[in-house]
């Protein structure tokens, strides 16, 4: 469960629904691996805005579709 405030990431969520492999990913928004998976887990501070638009530009999604927001009781909307 998310703590009340913080922003869930649903990326996972997103290539399971286009069926896309997150090595994929990584290779057409031109970021590792590695970062990609820190920003899947949520473990990242913070993404620049051409690297979220690259990712929706891969997924044709918008940067809603990605993320989440646990309000004040942790739960996401």
């Amino acid at each position: 469960m998310a703590a009340p405030g913080d922003i869930i990431v649903t990326l996972d969520v997103m290539l399971a629904r286009r069926k896309m492999k997150a090595k994929d990913l990584a290779a057409q928004v031109g970021i590792t691996e590695a970062n990609l998976s820190l920003l899947k887990s949520g473990k990242v501070k913070g993404v620049r805005f051409d690297t979220l638009a690259a990712i929706c530009a891969a997924l044709d999604c918008k940067p809603g579709d990605l993320l989440d927001y646990a309000g004040a009781g942790g739960e996401a909307s």
